[in-house]
């Protein structure tokens, strides 16, 4: 089975579709540039949905749903955020059979109905902050798609909120940023680049751009979510106005913070290997798979009655396990199907593994080892824990060993196009520069990080002085 996946090493992008396919995640639609979700892949995603819901709620944000249809009258209400969506929108014009009086626009993000609705619930400093997140889904019409990366509709979350001053406007930017970087680390195993987006990068509307930054194994960047200060921008756009402490109507400060189903081509791209998909245990909707090794016209009630107490054992420890007892499949194509699917850990047990009172154990990525039927439970949660360790310590050495600091833009060309990778250089700050660099090499200005190199030097394009070294790559 595993044949069937095409080497990293000989297309890459290939390869990333081949173990979307192979590993059941994903398949195209009927509907150019949209994806169908299988079960396992919409597992995933519900992993990502129960640990940021857990976060989101623990911070004080509540869920809420909102249309959508958007009438276009709203998009047109903030300039830069309409210019910023116009080339990506999908436009309703006729329904029932008529054409409509004003066309709705098919959700490409949710502020302007959003705020609509807070210039509504909002009227004192008693009703701030409100803290509301949507799980949705959104269109946006692009013309390059690729699953899970870029697709013209997918699922995400969209915090959105309203605050009394700035400062808590400010303060909650970051926290939210923060909860994404603790996700992504601690549950997906990625490390990532915290930084802030430069003026021609950042979200129409907001007045900056936060973002975390990821590494993929063929060094391209991917940026893994984003967190916009607003300011008061869309809040005078909708009117939203409060009544403040000392009885003057001000208007609100506002923030947005999204992360998509992007985060899990991130997880595919990051971790995986030529064999097929490998997921962190923390991040996998099933940790463990128990296989039992039985045989052909032989009672095998008791290699089955050892799995189940030992799924069992590992239920009661909190790991997530099955037991694949499907009959007219052999061990060794089981084997093959849940290495390809990226389960974390197998289980082998068979006849003489029993009477020897142990298992076998099997991480998805390392070597096969034994276990006593005994030691279980413990032996369970460290092999899961080695293996998160293992996958996170991995990743962040990689992108550790591709950050490149470069001073000659001449150099910097040929570098980019042999070797990849994340490259630190001076930039002037001129959005022309920016532009030339991108038009030139196809690299971006990622981010400007917050542990940025703070120095003198000279900007790598145009000379001209610069106080700091800026993240530029290829991206996604």
């Amino acid at each position: 089975m595993a044949q069937r996946i095409t080497p990293r090493s000989e297309d890459f992008s290939q390869w990333y579709s081949d173990v979307i396919t192979h590993a059941k995640l994903a398949d195209y639609s009927p509907v150019r540039g949209c994806m169908v979700l299988r079960p396992q892949g919409y597992a995933l995603w519900e992993v990502v949905q129960r640990e940021l819901d857990k976060r989101f709620k623990e911070t004080g944000h509540k869920n809420a749903y909102f249309p959508m249809f958007i009438p276009e009258s709203f998009i047109n209400k903030e300039k830069d955020h309409v210019e910023g969506f116009a080339p990506q929108l999908a436009v309703v014009t006729h329904g029932g059979g008529k054409k409509l009086e004003e066309p709705l626009v098919v959700r490409p993000t949710s502020e302007t109905i959003i705020n609509a609705m807070y210039s509504k619930w909002i009227s004192s400093y008693r009703d701030l902050p409100v803290l509301i997140n949507q799980w949705a889904n959104v269109v946006r019409w692009e013309m390059r798609t690729k699953p899970f990366l870029r697709t013209m509709e997918f699922l995400w979350q969209e915090g959105h909120t309203c605050h009394e001053t700035e400062d808590e406007a400010r303060k909650e930017t970051f926290k939210m940023l923060d909860i994404y970087k603790q996700f992504l680390m601690n549950i997906f195993a990625i490390p990532v680049i915290p930084g802030e987006k430069t003026p021609s990068e950042k979200f129409a509307g907001a007045e900056q751009t936060y973002c975390l930054e990821l590494m993929m194994q063929d060094k391209k960047a991917l940026q893994g979510c984003t967190s916009h200060y607003f300011g008061n921008k869309f809040a005078k756009a909708f009117d939203i106005k409060f009544q403040d402490r000392n009885g003057q109507l001000q208007y609100v400060y506002q923030t947005s913070w999204g992360l998509t189903t992007r985060v899990i081509g991130a997880l595919i791209m990051i971790h995986s290997d030529d064999q097929g998909l490998v997921i962190p245990p923390k991040a996998a909707p099933t940790q463990v798979m128990i296989v039992p090794i039985t045989q052909k016209n032989k009672d095998n009630s008791a290699v089955l009655q050892a799995c189940q107490q030992i799924q069992s054992t590992m239920k009661g420890v909190g790991v997530t396990v099955e037991i694949d007892d499907r009959e007219g499949q052999s061990a060794g194509y089981k084997f093959n199907e849940w290495e390809i699917a990226g389960i974390p850990l197998r289980v082998e047990v068979g006849p003489r593994d029993l009477a020897n009172e142990i298992c076998v154990f099997a991480p998805r990525v390392g070597e096969k080892f034994q276990v006593k039927l005994s030691d279980i439970a413990i032996k369970t949660t460290e092999a899961l824990d080695a293996l998160q360790k293992r996958l996170y310590e991995k990743a962040a050495q990689f992108l550790e060993s591709n950050m490149h600091l470069e001073n000659d833009y001449a150099k910097f060309q040929e570098r980019i196009e042999s070797e990849s990778g994340f490259y630190q250089m001076h930039w002037c700050g001129s959005a022309k520069c920016e532009s030339q660099v991108k038009e030139e090499t196809k690299a971006t200005i990622r981010c400007v990080p917050f542990a940025q190199i703070k120095e003198a030097g000279n900007c790598v394009y145009c000379k001209a002085p610069s106080q700091g070294r800026v993240i530029f790559a290829r991206s996604y």
